[in-house]
């Protein structure tokens, strides 16, 4: 039997990227691996990844963590979707929750049933067929073990790294800390095989994975993969977050309220709020953006991390040689859909269901590539779909969303969706149907046609199903307590000191 050629592996950088990395590779595959991550307490943890999606659940279950004691310790609160606000025009509100619209058939998805409806004259909102809708707008959760409520999380980042640092400790990860110097690579292959610190100490390995930010250190500036720059579609560079203490209840929603260049982001944690102002520095100076923060935020402020500068796109190749790039380090779609911590846990997952334990197979690593770049474009052309679907006219920046080219692949979708109603989830996509139909219609795209099987209905019996599935659902979200209230008895933290 060949013996295992690759067993030391060395995370470069910690954070939330480094500590998922490692708590994946830890808990699953530790017994067969080295595996030390290197990290500088001076550099921290950029405080932007606050909101999950539903995805989060089932990695945290595969690793084998518990959710109350995971709240808990993170001070975290549950989302049902996020709000999103003067997107389409200014004083709109839509909601894109994270639940399953209505009772589909082999035939066709609901939506068409309720355009049917709608075109009758008693269709409603679409989102009334929906639980985790109602149950967002009421303010309304509760969960336990027969539950079927779709839902992710808000939470601390910097807890969360020191979460996921304990847990991934607990399974034999080693932490060593300090600031990466230089990287040393093998003069024939180009495989690196060591980081320097600082501190003069050398680290070997034979996978190193990258998580040491914007800046790429291995899979960049070592390897030199290369960047493919999106920001011809996803225009906003720059992110001015704050932390402040809350002033009323938590909410079970992400709120997304667009400005004149760019969006706000609002999430409420259990003991205070993640605030970020995210703008195009092409369409708005910084000190116009700090003043629009802060007329914005509501409680006293608990902690300003530094403004961030980012760059949307995505790195060429994820796995380059022997070096695996997570986090920002792979590329960055900015946060409105909060898809960083997702793309994180799916590539890390992959990575364990293919480890290179007998050594790097090209094969292999264009496989894994290809992988990373279908998932990392939908995600691309989704959150680009917010943007692009605007009658905002008001200012620079919203004229620029409005009328700028996009992505053949989301062209499509937009001209599927406008002229015959029909929405679709490509294999190893995040978003589903639900998504693109809530955050489509929420955005005003009125489909031009629709597929008649609700015509095969009498009016009497659509309006019966469609008013039995929103007594249903109001009737349930009656049932629920408040967010707040489940959250204190369920997993409430500690009162602060």
């Amino acid at each position: 039997m060949e013996s295992q050629k690759v067993k030391r592996v060395v995370i470069a950088g910690g954070g939330t990227a480094g500590w998922n990395v490692a708590a994946a590779l830890g808990s699953t595959l530790g017994t067969l691996l080295d595996i030390t991550l290197v990290e500088s307490e001076e550099i921290g943890t950029i405080g932007v990844g606050e909101s999950t999606v539903p995805t989060v659940r089932r990695f945290h279950q595969l690793l084998g963590i518990k959710e109350q004691e995971f709240m808990r310790d993170n001070r975290a609160s549950f989302k049902l979707g996020i709000s999103f606000e003067d997107w389409a025009r200014i004083g709109d509100r839509y909601i894109h929750s994270f639940g399953v619209v209505g009772k589909s058939t082999w035939m066709g998805d609901f939506h068409h049933f309720w355009l049917h409806a709608v075109a009758q004259g008693y269709g409603g909102e679409v989102g009334q067929y929906c639980f985790e809708h109602e149950a967002l707008r009421a303010g309304k959760f509760a969960c336990g073990p027969e539950s079927t409520i779709n839902y992710a999380y808000h939470l601390d980042a910097a807890l969360y790294a020191r979460f996921l640092r304990k847990f991934s400790e607990g399974f034999g990860v080693r932490r060593v800390e300090g600031k990466i110097t230089s990287v040393d690579q093998d003069g024939e292959s180009g495989f690196v095989i060591a980081i320097n610190l600082e501190s003069g100490a050398r680290i070997e390995g034979d996978l190193f994975i990258d998580c040491t930010g914007f800046r790429g250190l291995l899979i960049e500036q070592a390897l030199g993969a290369g960047f493919e720059d999106w920001g011809q579609w996803l225009p906003c560079n720059s992110a001015l977050p704050i932390q402040t203490r809350a002033v009323g209840p938590a909410v079970p929603y992400t709120r997304a309220m667009a400005h004149e260049a760019g969006w706000m982001w609002q999430i409420p944690l259990q003991h205070r709020v993640g605030n970020g102002f995210v703008y195009s520095s092409d369409h708005m100076s910084d000190e116009a953006a700090h003043d629009g923060l802060h007329a914005r935020i509501e409680g006293e402020v608990v902690f300003a991390p530094k403004p961030i500068r980012f760059r949307a796109g995505r790195r060429l190749k994820t796995w380059d040689k022997n070096v695996v790039a997570f986090g920002l380090s792979s590329g960055f779609v900015e946060p409105l859909e909060s898809t960083s911590i997702h793309l994180i846990q799916v590539g890390v997952t992959r990575l364990i269901q293919s480890f290179p334990f007998a050594g790097i197979s090209q094969a292999q690593v264009d496989r894994y590539n290809a992988r990373a770049q279908a998932e990392i474009e939908m995600v691309r052309d989704f959150v680009t779909l917010h943007y692009k679907l605007t009658e905002r006219e008001d200012s620079e920046f919203w004229r620029y969303c409005k009328n700028m080219s996009i992505p053949d692949s989301l062209a499509a979708r937009i001209a599927l969706f406008r002229e015959s109603g029909m929405a679709y989830q490509d294999q190893d996509e995040l978003f589903r149907i639900d998504s693109w139909l809530q955050v489509m219609i929420g955005q005003r795209l009125v489909p031009q046609a629709y597929h008649h099987m609700g015509r095969l209905l009498t009016d009497a019996q659509l309006k019966q199903a469609l008013t039995d599935l929103k007594t249903n659902i109001a009737g349930a979200v009656a049932r629920m307590p408040a967010h707040q209230d489940f959250v204190d008895s369920y997993c409430g933290a500690e009162a602060l000191a």
